[in-house]
């Protein structure tokens, strides 16, 4: 059945599909609510829906029916065998009546594309069908999520499993306000989470969690700020004593751990950034070699994201006069240290573009000589607000990271704060505001490691998550402490029971413990 006919089929069998709806389309609900007044319990929200009044039970042997030219690729396959353990508990087939009669024993997903490459921009949107299978208004029966991608698939997935809920009294997994009518895409194409494993080492079974937790609230920029002043952790074949400037032998990654990174991350729609930051924070590269100038081929071959971060900040030039080498090149060439830094910077870009990267730079080299950077730049704001109108009124592209509202580290900063600070702020102009590719939340780890780092990161980043995937005008309606609290106590509950050890969402600190006894749903 073609698409624009299921849904208008569907739609048709929505406006018939409960006498209990009427008051409900009488007194239309918020874009924030299901037909009942009811929040949505999705996050982040979806673009369009509709809803209703029933409740349908899912089959805990719940199948997949793919279609498409993508729906047998073995990311989606793999992709609903994680959804499905996420949604039913181990011992939920044994426990299945065998007479037992379920309103949802289907999910098909149809994928328009079998096309598996992972880009910025590539199309995340889905739409989502989920009614009674055989009931008397049954047109479209069962559950359905139709993408263009197999990463629009991905998130499609993502929703259809927080619209699953365990009923303790039955034992059953439900979908409660049925049927829904779910047409979603995001707002912004780049919406990420910096993770910093040169301060402090973390395993790549940490990573892998961080990764995942990423995947529940839609974020697909894993910025792997990998190397630091601190430590260079990093095995690069090419130059094999780089990794001497770990901590230990212990705390490192191979070429291997890296490219598994990689992989386990775009299994779950998620591109990986490389950071090489230079020429500021490499001291740990002189450990193995003082004198070498970045050689990026090698980490080429690692990373194939196209976007490729080349640092760029807090550079401090001073030392290069009382260095006598550096000293000596800078005088034969006539240069002062802030021409040194910009020649260092673009030579970079230069080297980067060469191997069809996009250059990323910090917003320093923007603020010290702006107008000699490649076009080709993507600037990241970190110091403060009002960089991003600054970088697009040149015609540059520019990511918010700004430190008083995303930087995670900042632990003072609470969820509201997080959850409205807008990209798009001081941007009218509809082309310039096609250049903030989105937004980043910036987990430094000076002060985090194992111990704390997911506490750190979520739910503040679920804050800044839906503020970059849901429409502006829907979360900017919302009643923050009403509304979205409760929808966002929700999701750390969900993060929870998922194994990710997400802090309370009300901490006056964020990643401390609760004050006392409590539901996660009020702390």
């Amino acid at each position: 059945m073609p698409p624009e006919l299921l849904a208008c089929l569907f739609l048709a069998l929505v406006a018939v599909s409960a006498s209990g709806a009427a008051a409900a389309r009488r007194h239309p609900a918020p874009a924030n609510s299901t037909a009942t007044g009811n929040p949505v319990y999705i996050w982040p929200l979806p673009k369009n829906f509709t809803s209703g009044t029933r409740t349908l039970a899912v089959d805990p042997d719940l199948a997949l029916d793919p279609r498409g030219p993508g729906g047998g690729a073995a990311a989606v396959a793999e992709a609903f065998e994680r959804y499905r353990s996420l949604i039913f508990s181990p011992w939920a087939h044994a426990a299945r009546p065998a007479s037992a009669g379920y309103d949802v024993a289907t999910l098909t997903v149809v994928v328009a594309s079998a096309d598996e490459t992972l880009e910025l921009g590539v199309d995340e949107s889905y739409t989502i069908y989920i009614a009674a299978a055989g009931g008397a208004n049954s047109i479209v029966g069962g559950a359905t999520i139709e993408a263009n991608t197999i990463y629009g698939a991905i998130r499609g997935l993502e929703t259809f499993s927080q619209l699953c809920v365990f009923n303790y009294d039955t034992k059953n997994v439900e979908v409660r306000y049925a049927p829904w009518y779910i047409q979603d895409e995001p707002r912004f194409a780049f919406r990420g989470l910096m993770l910093d494993t040169s301060r402090h080492y973390l395993p790549v079974d940490v990573i892998k969690q961080v990764i995942d937790s990423m995947s529940f609230s839609k974020l697909n920029v894993l910025h792997w700020h990998i190397i630091d002043e601190q430590s260079f952790p990093l095995e690069i074949p090419s130059y094999p004593n780089l990794w001497k400037g770990s901590y230990s032998k212990s705390e490192r990654y191979t070429v291997e751990d890296a490219r598994y990174i990689v992989s386990y991350a775009k299994k779950r729609g998620i591109n990986v950034m490389a950071e090489i930051d230079v020429p500021g924070h490499a001291e740990s590269w002189g450990n193995g070699y003082p004198k070498l100038w970045p050689s990026l081929s090698y980490m080429r071959k690692i990373f194939p994201f196209g976007l490729f971060h080349l640092g760029g900040d807090e550079v401090y030039t001073g030392c290069w006069n009382l260095t006598p080498h550096v000293k000596q090149w800078l005088d034969e060439r006539n240069m002062a240290t802030k021409d040194a830094y910009k020649y260092f910077v673009l030579k970079a870009q230069e080297i980067a573009i060469d191997l069809n990267w996009i250059p990323v730079n910090w917003e320093e080299t923007f603020n010290s000589f702006g107008e000699s950077l490649n076009p080709r730049t993507v600037v990241h704001n970190w110091l403060g607000p009002g960089v991003c109108p600054k970088v697009v009124a040149k015609g540059l592209r520019c990511i918010m990271s700004n430190q008083g509202v995303w930087y995670l580290d900042h632990l003072d900063v609470p969820w509201e704060q997080v959850y409205t600070a807008e990209p798009l702020a001081g941007i009218n102009d509809t082309a310039q505001q096609k250049l903030v590719l989105g937004g980043e939340v910036c987990m430094w780890g000076e002060t985090a490691d194992t111990s704390d780092v997911q506490q750190t990161i979520w739910p503040r980043a679920a804050a800044a998550a839906e503020r970059m995937w849901s429409q502006l005008e829907a979360i900017s309606t919302q009643d923050l402490e009403t509304t979205v609290l409760a929808r966002l106590h929700y999701f750390r509950c969900l993060l929870n029971h998922r194994g990710i050890a997400a802090a309370p969402v009300t901490n006056f600190y964020a990643r401390r413990p609760p004050i006392g006894p409590g539901s996660c749903f009020v702390q």
